[in-house]
């Protein structure tokens, strides 16, 4: 099982999800950080995740054998996160057989209607609560 974290900016969106998958989640399940720079990547290393890289390469290729792809909800748009994502990357990750669990942070001019005020923490609490039912459920 491989999971790809996309995170920019300082990664601690990305870091933080990963402190708590490795708190609360299988051992087994490989975590591949992405960052869209190489403070995030940095940042997201140090949280435990098994590998890293930065740039856009990295998203491509990862993207395409990702059993889920974990990242704010920018990933899916071209130059969101401040211009660090480009087409190509939101493309990739779009276009990605992965299951996706987007974070749903109401910045960079995206909003998305229906999401109620939720702390960073509680965000990703949910994200790790999504991935283990979906895990779950696929076994059946």
């Amino acid at each position: 099982m491989k999971i790809l974290v996309i995170d920019g900016q300082g990664g601690r969106m990305g870091s933080t999800f990963i402190e708590k998958w490795r708190q609360r989640a299988a051992k087994q399940t490989r975590v591949i950080a992405v960052g869209t720079n190489s403070i995030a990547t940095s940042a997201m290393l140090k949280a435990g995740a098994d590998g890293g890289a930065t740039g856009e390469n990295p998203v491509l290729v990862n993207a395409a054998d990702a059993d889920y792809i974990v990242g704010p909800i920018g990933i899916i748009a071209a130059d969101a996160l401040l211009g660090e994502v480009t087409p190509l990357m939101a493309a990739a990750v779009a276009r990605s057989k992965a299951q996706k669990v987007l974070i749903p942070v109401n910045a960079c001019k995206y909003q998305v209607a229906g999401v109620k005020d939720c702390t960073m923490s509680e965000l990703i609490d949910d994200t790790v609560k999504q991935i283990l039912k979906h895990m779950a459920d696929n076994k059946k």
